[in-house]
């Protein structure tokens, strides 16, 4: 064991895990390697019974028994062609109005992410369907790649979420609650991502072109509504199923999350999608999402159990509190943190980086719980739209790897993160638009 002061040992955990990220090694295996390393130069062999102890937490986690069902449940979802309809339907009801696809775009991707929660299916699915009809109408590329991007990634916000799950897991809350808080916040990102897209094609409409009447006088009031009837009902009752049997006490997230996996297999035979090589491949990729999850859990655990031993998280939080901007300068500081990370990590791991170091000091200034973890799951959507990691980014251009320019998507981003940091604003002001719906559960 090798004698170094807290604050020695804080600043080479940092470094180590800066050095191992950007040479490209999985985050898991970095978590993981320097939770050994620094575990054995603090305690020795013994460190590895901490380990064990607290993988077996984490596996023993009844909670998290929701992650593979839900992402079960986007998977299925992905195949029922559920988003095709929605999105064929809405175009016709927005189209004449200037934008119009680029706000079905949005508006699909929000009921979407209500239902999926995944931002590469997301993001890939509208891109597929929208990126050809808004070039044929001669949309402005940036504000197709823009509105496709930031519609996306709502997923990971607007439950049910694997990450609020996560979250939820990790500072010992409510799942129900942490949904309940997520609502309001995603209906005001897409409203706010909607309106702006309306207002900039009403300035200038050789952005956002409307639909041609004779393309709208192909369809009829009456199959509009039908259309509409068809594509939109069956998932707002999977997301009722699920959200409702949550809010209301009749489920746990577990059963909640066992309930959507059953709905959306339903829809899928509904919708004359099944087969049995959909079935298979649904139960693959679930599979693999999971492990890589749980990875990353089991090695964060470890870090966090090390980082927190040596005395770390005492390191953080008096150097934060030794700012001394206050209560708000400090939560702003915390925000800006996230954010920067949110440019190098993926959600996950800031997640279980920061709770530890984030949530004491919140508690010593005395922020609500649910508050603070939904503030920092509504700054997390930024974690894929900023470069130079921003996943959202490289799915889109993963759809069409020619025709698209990746610096006009970097463009068209920026209104999109700056209306997300419009978001955040807008819930700390008002932290009802947060607590209201959490406060009318009872647990």
């Amino acid at each position: 064991m090798i004698d170094l002061s807290p604050e020695v040992l804080t600043l080479l955990m940092f470094v180590g895990l800066l050095i191992g990220l950007f040479m490209g090694h999985p985050l898991a295996f970095v978590l993981g390697g320097l939770a050994v390393i620094f575990g054995y130069i603090g305690w020795g062999p013994s460190v590895y019974y901490m380990f064990m102890n607290r993988i077996w937490g984490t596996m023993d986690n009844y909670v998290l028994l929701a992650i593979p069902l839900f992402i079960f449940m986007a998977q299925l979802l992905d195949q029922s062609g559920v988003t095709v309809g929605l999105f064929n339907s809405l175009r016709y009801l927005l189209g004449q109005t200037k934008g119009g696809i680029a706000i079905a775009v949005i508006a699909v991707s929000t009921v979407f992410g209500a239902c999926t929660g995944i931002i590469g299916a997301s993001v890939v699915t509208m891109g597929l369907l929208a990126i050809p009809m808004m070039r044929s109408y001669g949309y402005d590329n940036k504000l197709s790649y823009g509105s496709i991007c930031a519609g996306g990634t709502l997923g990971i916000l607007i439950p049910p979420s694997i990450m609020l799950v996560v979250m939820a897991s990790e500072a010992t809350l409510s799942v129900g609650k942490l949904f309940a808080g997520a609502v309001i916040p995603g209906i005001i990102l897409a409203g706010l991502y909607m309106v702006y897209v309306a207002i900039r094609c009403f300035l200038k409409p050789e952005m956002g072109p409307s639909v041609s009447k004779e393309e709208r006088a192909q369809v009829t009031n009456i199959q509009l509504f039908f259309m509409v009837l068809k594509s939109l009902v069956p998932p707002m009752i999977l997301i009722l199923g699920v959200l409702g049997s949550l809010f209301f006490g009749v489920a746990t997230p577990t059963e909640a999350s066992g309930v959507g996996a059953f709905l959306a297999f339903i829809m899928v035979i509904a919708y004359r999608k099944f087969s049995w090589r959909g079935l298979y491949q649904a139960v693959v990729q679930t599979a693999k999402t999971n492990t890589m999850v749980l990875m990353i859990l089991c090695g964060a655990t470890c870090f966090t159990g090390v980082f927190l031993g040596v005395g770390g998280g005492d390191v953080v939080t008096d150097f934060v509190m030794g700012l001394g901007l206050g209560k708000w300068g400090t939560f702003w500081v915390m925000m800006a943190v996230v954010f920067i990370l949110g440019m190098f990590i993926d959600w996950i791991g800031i997640v279980l980086i920061c709770f530890p170091l984030f949530l004491p000091i919140s508690k010593e200034f005395g922020f609500d719980p649910i508050w603070f973890v939904i503030m920092i799951a509504v700054n997390l959507q930024a974690s894929f739209l900023t470069p130079p990691f921003g996943y959202a980014l490289f799915y889109i251009k993963g759809v069409d790897p020619e025709g698209i320019n990746i610096q006009e998507v970097y463009k068209g981003i920026v209104p999109f993160v700056a209306l997300m940091i419009l978001g955040l604003l807008i819930c700390a002001l008002f932290p009802q638009v947060v607590m209201w719906l959490p406060n009318l559960i009872v647990e």
